[in-house]
């Protein structure tokens, strides 16, 4: 039993903040979602600082004690649903593997990301905002360079999760490059389709998060397609050298060469059928 000296304190709320702290965060949030308007129906170039200030009604000097600039401005929410993620995947139970866990706590983030930023902007303007990025060269090189900080924070919590060493052992950053490189492509299709939903990118991102397996390990080719293997038939395409295969059989194409036959006898003249006297 539990005495007054032993018992553990109940944690207490966390205390609200005062006015001033509330107005500012109101002034972020409007100076934010205005950004976001702006660059997702004017555009992210042909929108300044002085736009953004005028549609909030504040001076430019209240944005950039904000904001450090545009680019900030552009990547705000982003990085609250990539703060989201990360938190997500924290939370993945410690028997899962790691690919397993990165991909369960992607789409658990995307099931859950109206909590993350609607209290700041709507989703659907968020996912216009990541549009705006995937199609604006300067965004989108920014958006890449600041993933580099992004993937080495995933890869040290798989190190932890794994107990490994990671200046040690190469797999926690191997695995989060296959997985970056995936949600990459994924941004990339979905910016380029017509369905713009959250519904959309949760299905790509599933859908390409189970091809690694295949990807990685599997055999590409079909039916239809050439086989380009090295033990390939060279009947399979009627221009392959038949040189190309040691074992091909001469007299599947009647004009191939009968070097193509290891028992073709080397002392033939030109023109010599192998097998005959010369």
């Amino acid at each position: 039993m539990e005495t007054a000296g032993t018992a553990e304190a109940a944690p207490q709320p966390a205390p609200r903040p005062g006015l001033r702290e509330r107005k500012k965060r109101r002034t972020r949030d409007a100076l934010l979602r205005a950004s976001l308007e702006l660059f997702t129906t004017k555009g992210y170039e042909q929108t300044t600082v002085d736009d953004i200030a005028e549609a909030v009604d504040v001076s430019q000097r209240t944005f950039f004690r904000h904001f450090p600039g545009k680019e900030e401005a552009a990547f705000a929410v982003q990085d609250t649903v990539e703060a989201h993620f990360v938190q997500a995947l924290r939370a993945r139970p410690r028997h899962e593997a790691p690919l397993e866990a990165l991909r369960r706590a992607v789409l658990d983030s995307w099931d859950t990301i109206s909590d993350a930023v609607e209290s700041v902007v709507p989703v659907e303007l968020y996912l216009r905002m990541f549009w705006v990025i995937e199609s604006t060269p300067a965004l989108l090189a920014a958006y890449l360079r600041r993933s580099v900080e992004t993937e080495e924070e995933i890869a040290r919590l798989l190190a932890a999760r794994e107990g490994l060493d990671l200046d040690a052992d190469p797999r926690p950053r191997l695995a989060v490059a296959v997985f970056g490189g995936v949600m990459r492509v994924t941004g990339r299709q979905w910016s380029t389709g017509e369905d713009f939903s959250l519904a959309a990118i949760r299905a790509l991102t599933a859908a390409h998060l189970d091809q690694i397996g295949p990807a990685l390990a599997g055999d590409w080719r079909t039916d239809d397609g050439v086989d380009t293997a090295p033990d390939a038939d060279p009947c399979a395409d009627p221009d392959a050298d038949p040189c190309a295969d040691p074992d091909a059989d001469p007299c599947a194409d009647p004009d191939a060469d009968p070097c193509a036959d290891a028992d073709a006898d080397p002392d033939a003249g030109e023109g010599a059928v192998p097998g005959t006297d010369a």
